[in-house]
C-alpha cells in the first residue's frame, strides 16, 4: 500500500469541524495519497465520546473510505517504541499514539498532516 500523507486526529477533527486548519488539511485528505493509522480511530472515538458528538459513524465511514486504513503491524509497533523512547527525552508529554502515527508515516516515507505542536520540529510533518 502506497501513501504520501498520514492524516492524524488533529487534522481530521479540524476537517470535520470546518475550521481554517481543516481547510488546509483538505488538499491532503482529499488526495488519492492519504492514509490514516488505526490508532487515529481510537483517538477520534474518544474525542467524540468526550465531546458528546453524535455523528461519529458518519465521519468514521468517511475516514475509512476516503483514506487507506493502516493497521499497527509488527514493524510499525517496533519503530513506534523506538520513536517513543527518543521523543520522551525531548518532550515529556509526547504520547505513544503520536509515536505510532509517526512510525506509520516513516514506514512509508510519508508526511504526517497535523496541527499538533508535538510535531513542530519533525521533518515528516506538514503543519496545518
Amino acid at each position: 500500500m502506497s501513501y504520501e500523507f498520514v492524516i492524524d486526529s488533529y487534522a481530521w477533527i479540524e476537517y470535520f469541524r470546518g475550521t481554517l486548519s481543516g481547510a488546509k488539511a483538505r488538499r491532503y485528505i482529499e488526495s488519492d495519497s492519504a492514509a490514516t493509522s488505526a490508532i487515529t480511530l481510537t483517538e477520534l472515538r474518544e474525542k467524540y465520546l468526550r465531546e458528546k458528538w453524535s455523528f461519529f459513524q458518519e465521519d468514521l465511514n468517511f475516514v475509512t473510505t476516503r483514506t487507506s486504513l493502516i493497521p499497527v503491524d509488527r514493524s510499525i509497533a517496533l519503530l513506534a517504541g523506538e520513536i517513543n523512547h527518543a521523543q520522551k527525552k525531548i518532550s515529556k508529554d509526547w504520547g505513544m499514539a503520536d509515536s505510532i502515527i509517526l512510525a506509520t508515516a516513516r514506514s512509508a516515507s510519508a508526511k504526517v498532516v497535523t496541527g499538533d505542536p508535538h510535531f513542530d520540529d519533525l521533518p515528516e510533518s506538514v503543519l496545518i
